[in-house]
């Protein structure tokens, strides 16, 4: 998860070899995205996602608005 303006980008950065958490994958996809009015409200969002801590309840999301 994160925020970005350029959603293509941010998905080739993490497929590409670099240092950090997300080189270790190669498989990275895309199955959700939201559009927020501002960075902020983005940030806000994606931690409050975060907090939710369940995997069923993020499935649920991405079910809902695929």
């Amino acid at each position: 998860m994160g925020s970005a303006n350029d959603v293509v980008n941010r998905l080739r950065k993490h497929l590409s070899n670099h240092k950090g958490y997300t080189s270790k994958a190669k498989d990275w996809t895309v199955v959700y995205q939201e559009a927020c009015d501002s960075k902020e409200v983005a940030v806000k969002r994606e931690f409050s996602i975060k907090k939710w801590k369940s995997r069923k309840m993020i499935e649920v999301l991405i079910e809902k608005n695929r």
